[in-house]
C-alpha cells in the first residue's frame, strides 16, 4: 500500500508548497464527477514526488496560489496522463495553466506505443499493475472511502519513475524534441464553454432520424431532463438515457402506459416522472408547423476532385511513413491535416511548416513524403 498525506486546508496547501519548492518534477492528476454529477467540479488532486504522495480535497481548500506557484513554473517538470481533460477544468474551476508538461501519454505515443491507458503503459513498462475499480467513481461524494484514496494515489505514485523510463527511450530514439514541442502546444489547452447549449439535443446520436415534430418533442423532453438533472445534481443520462428520449420523440405516447413501454422508462420513472414527460410531449406536439424545429445546413464545400487525389496520396505516403517509423499514423498527422495541406497545396518545407495546425515535428518526420506526394 502506498502511504500518502491528504491535505484539508488552505494553511497545509501552502505548507506543502512550501517544501516542495525545491522538487524538480512533480506528477499530478485530478478527479472530477462528472459521470455522476450535472455541475462537476475538480473533486481531488493528486500530486506525487519521487518520494511522497498528496491527495489535495477541493471541496475543504479555498487558496490554491500554492499548488499554483508549484505547476506553473517551467522550470519544474509537471507529468500528467493524458493532460487534456486536466487541464480544462484545472484552468476552468481553479484558473490554473500548468507549464513545464511531460504527458506519459503523448511520449509513449511518439514510442510507437498504440495501448495508451495508464494502466498498460504501467503494466509494459514498469510492470506495475494498477487496480481499475474506481475508474468512475463518484469523487464529489464525501467521506471518500479509504479504498478509493489508496485507489486515487495510484494515478501519481508511479509517474515520476515512467517519466524517467519514456524520457529516456526518447532520447535513444531522438524524439525527445518532437514530443517536447508537443507537449508545449498541449499547455495551450484551455476550457471552452460549451457551444450553444440549447441547441444540444440536436448534437444527439440519432436525432437526425428524427422528423421535425419528433424534434420538437426531443426538445421538450431534453429540456426537461436537463432541468431535472441540475435540480437533483445528477448527471443527465442517470435521469433518462438518450435512447429513451428518442424513444419518445418518435412514438409521441400520450399516456403512462404508452410511455412506460419505450425501452428505458421504468415504472418507477413513469410513475414519479411521467405527468412531467408527458406534459413536455404535450409542448414538443403543440409547436406550430412553421416554428418546427431542424437541423441548421452547414457551410457546404464543393468536392475537388484534385484535391481529393491530393489527400489520399498524401494519405499513402503517410502510411508508409507511419511503417517506418512505428508510429500510429492518425498520430502522425491526422485526416483532417492532410486535407488542410491538400487544399494549400505548400511546395516547400518552410511552406508546409506555415499551414495551420502542422508542427516542425510532422515537418521533419514526413514532409518530404508529403511534399513527395503533392508533386
Amino acid at each position: 500500500m502506498i502511504e500518502y498525506r491528504t491535505i484539508s486546508s488552505s494553511e497545509e496547501l501552502r505548507r506543502l508548497a512550501e517544501s516542495l519548492r525545491p522538487e524538480p518534477l512533480l506528477g499530478l492528476d485530478t478527479e472530477a464527477a462528472g459521470f455522476h454529477r450535472y455541475h462537476d467540479r475538480v473533486s481531488l488532486i493528486q500530486l506525487s514526488t519521487r518520494e511522497s504522495h498528496f491527495l489535495l480535497d477541493p471541496f475543504e481548500i479555498d487558496d490554491f496560489s500554492g499548488l499554483a506557484e508549484l505547476v506553473t513554473d517551467p522550470e519544474r517538470t509537471v507529468i500528467l496522463h493524458d493532460a487534456d481533460y486536466d487541464f480544462r477544468i484545472l484552468d476552468r474551476d481553479l484558473d490554473i495553466q500548468v507549464r513545464g508538461l511531460f504527458d506519459t501519454q503523448v511520449a509513449a505515443a511518439f514510442l510507437g506505443v498504440r495501448s495508451l491507458g495508464l494502466g498498460n503503459i504501467l503494466a509494459s513498462h514498469l510492470d506495475v499493475h494498477v487496480p481499475k475499480k474506481f475508474q468512475r467513481a463518484d469523487w464529489a461524494e464525501r467521506p471518500l472511502s479509504e479504498e478509493m484514496k489508496d485507489y486515487a494515489v495510484t494515478d501519481t505514485a508511479y509517474l515520476p519513475a515512467l517519466h524517467d523510463r519514456l524520457r529516456a527511450q526518447l532520447v535513444e530514439a531522438g524524439r525527445l524534441e518532437w514530443a517536447e514541442e508537443e507537449f508545449l502546444e498541449r499547455e495551450k489547452i484551455r476550457w471552452s464553454e460549451p457551444t450553444d447549449p440549447e441547441d444540444a439535443y440536436l448534437r444527439m446520436k440519432g436525432a437526425r432520424d428524427l422528423p421535425p415534430r419528433g424534434l420538437a418533442i426531443l426538445r421538450e423532453v431534453h429540456a426537461w431532463r436537463e432541468e431535472r438533472a441540475r435540480e437533483k445534481d445528477r448527471a443527465p443520462f442517470r435521469i433518462l438515457g438518450n435512447q429513451s428520449l428518442l424513444g419518445i420523440a418518435a412514438r409521441a405516447p400520450a399516456d403512462i402506459e404508452a410511455l412506460q413501454s419505450i425501452g428505458g422508462v421504468s415504472g418507477g420513472v413513469a410513475r414519479r416522472e411521467g405527468d412531467e414527460l408527458l406534459a413536455a410531449v404535450r409542448r414538443g406536439m403543440g409547436v406550430p408547423e412553421e416554428e418546427l424545429p431542424s437541423f441548421p445546413r452547414g457551410p457546404r464545400r464543393e468536392r475537388d476532385p484534385e484535391v481529393e487525389e491530393r489527400v489520399e496520396r498524401m494519405r499513402q505516403a503517410r502510411g508508409r511513413a507511419a511503417d517506418a517509423l512505428d508510429l500510429d499514423p492518425g498520430f502522425l498527422i491526422s485526416r483532417a491535416q492532410l486535407a488542410e495541406i491538400a487544399r494549400q497545396r505548400p511546395g516547400s518545407k518552410k511552406a508546409l511548416a506555415e499551414v495551420p495546425g502542422v508542427r516542425r515535428w510532422q515537418v521533419e518526420a514526413l514532409g518530404d513524403d508529403l511534399l513527395d506526394a503533392l508533386r
